[in-house]
C-alpha cells in the first residue's frame, strides 16, 4: 500500500510538472501516433492548451492502417485538431536500404515535415512521447529528435512507461492498457531492403493475429518468404490452436513459410542481430 501511495504522490508531481512544461511552451504540436504514450502526452497538452495543442499524425506504409484509425477516433473523442501528413519514407534518400541508421533517417524526414506544419501555423513547439524508459534499447531516432529541438515533455519530466499507463487510467484514456507498436520497418532485419509489397505483408499477418485474439504480435519478415511470429509465451497454446488458419492466413498474405519464435515477444527483437 505504501507503494502505491509513494508511486501515485510521485505521477502526481510529475503530471503538475507536466503541466508546468506547457503552459510555459504557449502552444504545442504533438506527433501523435495513437499509441500509449503519445496518447496521454497530447490529451495533457490539449488539457492545459485547448486550442493551442494540435496533433500531427504522420500516414506511411511504415504505420498501419488500424492506427491511423484509431489516433483519428481518439481526437475525435477529445475534440483535438489533428493534422494528417502524407510520407513517403522509401524515397528518402537511405531508408529504403534499410540500414541500423535507418530510424534516424526517418525521424528526421518526418519530424522536420511536422516542424514544417507547426511553423506555418505559428506554433512555437513540437513534442513528442519518448518516456525514461526508452534511453536503454538502440534508437538512433533520439538523436534525430534532439538535433531538430522536438520536445519530449515526458522524458523531461521523468515518466516511466509503468507511469504513463496508470496516470492514463486514472484520466480515463481507454490507451491505458494498450499494447506497444512500433514502426512497420521494425519487421524487416536490417540490411534487407524495405518494400511496400514485405511491410504489407507483415500489417495483413499482425491484423489477422490481432482479430483472433493476440493483441502483442509481430511478424517479423525475412527475406520475403519466411514469417516469424512474436507472441507472449503465454499465447503460445492458443496459437498452435489455431495453426491451420494461421498457415492459411499468413500463406494468403504472401509468405510462403510460417514459423513461431519461441523466445516469444520481444520489443526491438531485430537489434539482436547487432550485438
Amino acid at each position: 500500500m505504501h507503494n502505491e501511495e509513494t508511486m501515485k504522490d510521485e505521477i502526481s508531481e510529475k503530471c503538475a510538472r507536466l503541466q508546468e512544461n506547457f503552459k510555459k511552451c504557449g502552444s504545442v504540436a504533438v506527433a501523435f501516433s495513437g499509441g500509449t504514450d503519445s496518447a496521454f502526452l497530447l490529451k495533457c497538452a490539449h488539457d492545459v492548451l485547448g486550442e493551442n495543442c494540435v496533433a500531427v499524425t504522420a500516414l506511411s506504409c511504415f504505420v498501419p492502417e488500424r492506427e491511423v484509425l484509431e489516433a483519428r477516433r481518439f481526437c475525435a473523442l477529445h475534440g483535438i485538431t489533428q493534422l494528417e501528413v502524407r510520407m513517403e519514407p522509401l524515397s528518402v534518400e537511405g531508408i529504403a536500404e534499410n540500414p541500423p541508421e535507418r530510424c534516424y533517417l526517418c525521424k528526421k524526414a518526418i519530424f522536420s515535415r511536422i516542424q514544417d506544419e507547426a511553423s506555418a501555423r505559428g506554433i512555437l513547439y513540437v513534442a513528442e512521447g519518448t518516456n525514461a524508459d526508452d534511453e536503454g534499447d538502440f534508437r538512433p531516432g533520439l538523436a534525430a529528435i534532439a538535433e531538430l529541438g522536438i520536445r519530449s515533455p515526458l522524458k523531461e519530466c521523468g515518466f516511466t512507461k509503468a507511469e504513463i499507463r496508470a496516470a492514463s487510467r486514472t484520466l480515463g484514456l481507454s490507451t491505458w492498457s494498450k499494447p506497444s507498436a512500433a514502426c512497420m520497418a521494425s519487421r524487416i532485419p536490417y540490411g534487407e531492403p524495405l518494400t511496400e509489397r514485405a511491410l504489407g505483408m507483415a500489417e495483413r499477418a499482425e491484423q489477422f493475429l490481432s482479430e483472433r485474439g493476440f493483441p502483442q504480435v509481430r511478424v517479423r519478415i525475412h527475406g520475403e518468404t519466411l514469417a516469424r511470429i512474436e507472441v507472449p509465451p503465454a499465447d503460445f497454446e492458443k496459437l498452435m490452436r489455431i495453426r491451420t488458419d494461421v498457415v492459411a492466413a499468413l500463406t494468403a498474405a504472401g509468405f510462403t513459410y510460417v514459423s513461431l519464435d519461441l523466445l516469444g515477444f520481444r520489443s526491438g527483437s531485430m537489434n539482436e542481430a547487432l550485438k
